[in-house]
């Protein structure tokens, strides 16, 4: 049974020129065949992975907990319930120090 998505994606140009040519092969298969899927149905709960709420200045994002091979990495988003339709904005994915501070730049610059 297929997951029907509830959310709109939308991913920063910079997740897709920057972040993604630089992670592992396994971690862009992953992207668009499982995290992408996530996001777009479970952004809040995270499906079957973790996500926490972040605080400072990325209060209002979430952050995708992704463990592999023996390291941590973030994909950092946010929700958005109103306009419509309901979507959800990819900002930056990485290991976890380098996701939040892309993330922050992202934001604020």
């Amino acid at each position: 049974m297929a997951i029907r998505a509830k959310y709109f994606l939308q991913v920063h140009p910079l997740v897709i020129s920057e972040d993604l040519p630089i992670l592992l092969m396994v971690l862009r298969t992953d992207f668009e065949g499982l995290f992408k899927p996530i996001l777009q149905s479970y952004p809040d709960t995270g499906g079957i992975l973790s996500c926490h709420k972040l605080k400072g200045g990325l209060r209002g994002y979430h952050a995708l907990e992704i463990r592999f091979d023996e390291a941590e990495y973030r994909l950092v988003y946010r929700i958005f319930e109103k306009p419509a339709p309901k979507r959800v904005r990819v900002i930056s994915f990485d290991i976890h120090d380098h996701a939040y501070e892309k993330a922050k730049e992202r934001v604020m610059g």
